[in-house]
């Protein structure tokens, strides 16, 4: 027995040569994916900022602070445009 679809999936019929690999949601996730995968890099194997004042004082930030602070800013950024509703044509 064959069972048929009333209505094909017209979503990856329209996708055309490209298939799945054409969505924006896809490239979305793994460029998030690998701007947190580089953060777990950095602070790993990175090292620290640190800055030495007049004196005996200094301070030291680790560089995973700022390099996730740009990534979180980055994530919102391409969240916006990858997972957005509605056309993903441009």
């Amino acid at each position: 027995m064959t069972t048929m679809l009333d209505k094909p999936d017209t979503e990856l019929r329209n996708l055309g040569r490209g298939g799945p690999l054409m969505l924006p949601q896809l490239w979305g996730a793994v460029a998030i994916a690998s701007m947190w995968v580089a953060v777990l890099f950095v602070s790993i194997y990175g090292g620290d900022f640190t800055s030495v004042n007049t004196g005996s004082q200094s301070t030291t930030i680790p560089s995973a602070v700022l390099v996730s602070f740009f990534a979180f800013l980055a994530t919102a950024s391409v969240a916006k445009r990858a997972f957005r509703t509605g056309d993903h044509t441009g």
